[in-house]
Order: structure tokens, then sequence, then C-alpha cells
């Protein structure tokens, strides 16, 4: 999760940064809308949970035992 998180926070800069470019192309949005960046974060982080989770909880399933036997 903690590349996850840092490249968060650089998109967020990055985004804020340039949302002054992009202004002209949103219809109905501020182009640093708080509420558009804060639901956007919180997407990119349960992708990103679940992204970490799924392989995590298939390798806590494996008997250990049986992966050293295997090599």
């Amino acid at each position: 999760m903690r590349p996850a998180l840092i490249g968060l926070i650089i998109g967020f800069v990055a985004a804020f940064g340039s949302a002054h470019l992009i202004s002209g192309l949103l219809s109905g949005v501020a182009p640093r809308d708080p509420i558009t960046f804060g639901i956007a974060a919180i997407v990119l982080l349960a992708t990103a949970l679940f992204a970490c989770w799924v392989p995590a909880r298939r390798a806590a399933a494996v008997d250990p035992g049986r992966v050293l036997h295997y090599e």
C-alpha cells in the first residue's frame, strides 16, 4: 500500500498543479473540487487495497511446509 499512497500523493500534487490547464474542458465541476478529489482518492485506495489483499489472502492460505517441500 505504501507505493499506492506515494503515487496518490504525487498524483494529487500534479493534478492540483495542472488543474488550470484543463479548466476549459470541465463542465459543471470546478478544477479544484475537493469532493471530486476525495472520491477519486477513495476509489484509487480501495482498488489498491483490493489488489494487495487478493494475492495476500491466496498466499496465506498455502501451507508453508508444502511449499518448502515442493522446492
